[in-house]
């Protein structure tokens, strides 16, 4: 089969206040949701609705506006090995080609830190020595600043997904704005 995760964002008018931004993310694995990340600069709040979201942020229009020219988008196939799903997409922004990102997942587990290791391996085994031995970093934030959890020992929901999607598409957009080629 086939995958699509797209991201449309929204910026907050200046005379609301401190300016604001809200990403929406939709992704073909979870049809029913609409992902949505409101960044503050100081932090980011996850939301989870169904498909309504999308109708009121048309609706308030007035407060947010859209940023056509920076809709992004990974699509492509999606392939079951094993216990793996293994997708390949390719990263657009309005119509241009920005690269390629591959998301594994194994499904029989649950806790990124116990299965770390065996995902680099297996990433390893086609991607060679390019996937790096650290767990990604949005996997080592800290839950609370008061302990040494992360979120690697946290039980993986789909937003895990959408916030990694949303950090390397916003890396595609910061190469694009500075002029910089992948």
């Amino acid at each position: 089969g086939h995958f699509l995760v797209d991201c449309e964002t929204y910026s907050s008018v200046p005379q609301i206040g401190p300016p604001k931004t809200v990403h929406i993310l939709h992704n073909s694995e979870q049809p029913a949701s609409v992902f949505s990340i409101l960044d503050s600069g100081a932090k980011q709040i996850p939301l989870v609705t169904d498909g309504l979201f999308d109708l009121l942020m048309a609706r308030i229009s007035s407060v947010y506006t859209s940023k056509k020219q920076t809709k992004i988008e990974s699509k492509g196939p999606r392939f079951e090995f094993g216990d793996f799903l293994i997708k390949l997409g390719s990263v657009t922004m309005s119509q241009n080609f920005k690269g390629v990102l591959v998301e594994v997942e194994y499904r029989p587990c649950l806790v990124a830190a116990s299965c770390w290791e065996l995902m680099r391996e297996f990433l390893q085994g086609f991607l060679g020595s390019n996937v790096s031995n650290t767990i990604p970093a949005y996997f080592a934030q800290r839950i609370n600043m008061n302990t040494n959890h992360t979120k690697a020992n946290d039980i993986y929901q789909p937003i895990d997904t959408i916030n990694q999607y949303l950090e390397h598409f916003t890396n595609y957009r910061k190469q694009t704005s500075s002029g910089a080629r992948p």
